[in-house]
């Protein structure tokens, strides 16, 4: 795609008769945020190396601002920054240290190289640990400060290889709100997570990635309109009785509202409903006229994991969504 920050056309990559990457493409918008969603051993770590040119494709080509990654990989590497799964951080400097010698040796001129990282360190909420010996960090100011050092040369293109996995909730939310803010100022940021929420919140594309290939790819909203609509989960009360109440005569009466899903025996009704929410107060008042009490009522939006089982057969191991930011 002309003018894409991400092109990638036919990209692959065996390690002997294993075919890590296989033929994928994808295109990323300049100041998009794109999520690359998969499992451990799909391919994305293995994709965002060759992207970052630390690692040679076998087949296929792929650009970033303009510039092939086998072929002008000095100029991609001046345009991009990176922040890999395990940051590769000298423990016995302080973090000031750091970011002053990574502005240094991105070319920063000398005048500028103290302020700019100040502003950084600052950034990323580090301002009080600047003067601390990195060994001392925890893994969640560690990864901060890796994110402040790939942002020290004002990359046109940011990858962020799974930059949540292991943090706790306060160090995730300041991660999200940063990638979200380069996201406003215009910044390209290639986002590869696990997480489906991280997912969810932050790409507005997403990619999913299984078994090497691109199986699914588009905005969150869209993904998950594919798998179905929203449905509303009703649970009935037995009015102090042991009586159930007649699960199929309730999803009789709300059958207006929407697709009724299962009325069985008992005491749920499953809807799936066009309008979400404001389904909720007529489908209540038509079971209230029904004679019917409604004890629960809860709107089930489908997530970007059934869009993965929809499309690869199989979830997410561990597919829990990320700890709640805070």
């Amino acid at each position: 795609m002309p003018g894409s920050a991400v092109e990638v056309v036919g990209l692959e990559r065996t390690f002997g008769d294993f075919r890590a990457v296989d033929g994928i493409d994808l295109a990323v918008a300049p100041g998009e945020v794109y999520g690359f969603l998969g499992p451990n051993g799909a391919g994305k770590t293995t994709t965002v190396r060759m992207l970052v040119t630390l690692l040679r494709p076998t087949g296929g080509h792929a650009r970033i601002a303009g510039f092939d990654v086998a072929s002008q990989p000095g100029e991609v590497r001046q345009r991009i920054g990176v922040a890999l799964q395990e940051a590769a951080l000298d423990l016995l400097m302080t973090g000031r240290e750091l970011m002053e010698l990574q502005a240094t040796l991105h070319g920063i001129p000398r005048r500028s190289v103290a302020a700019r990282a100040a502003d950084l360190i600052d950034r990323v909420g580090l301002s009080e640990a600047a003067e601390r010996r990195v060994g001392t960090y925890s893994g969640g100011m560690r990864r901060r400060l890796d994110l402040a050092m790939a942002l020290i040369h004002a990359p046109e293109v940011l990858f962020l290889d799974e930059p949540t996995t292991g943090l706790d909730p306060t160090s995730r939310s300041t991660l999200w709100d940063e990638v979200r803010r380069l996201r406003d100022e215009g910044t390209t940021v290639f986002l590869t997570t696990q997480y489906l929420e991280e997912a969810d919140q932050l790409a507005d594309r997403v990619g999913i990635i299984d078994h090497g290939r691109i199986v699914a790819e588009g905005t969150p909203a869209a993904l998950k309109a594919e798998v179905g609509r929203p449905h509303l989960d009703i649970t009935l009360s037995r009015n102090g009785g042991d009586i159930e109440p007649d699960a199929e005569a309730a999803g009789r009466a709300v059958a207006p509202y929407g697709d009724l899903c299962s009325a069985a025996p008992g005491v749920h009704v499953s809807l799936r409903v066009e309008s979400g929410a404001a389904a909720m107060a007529p489908v209540v008042r038509a079971l209230d006229e029904a004679g019917f009490t409604v004890e629960g009522i809860e709107l089930v939006r489908p997530t970007l994991d059934d869009v993965f089982a929809e499309k690869t057969g199989h979830r997410i191991e561990g597919a829990a969504p990320a700890p709640a930011a805070v």
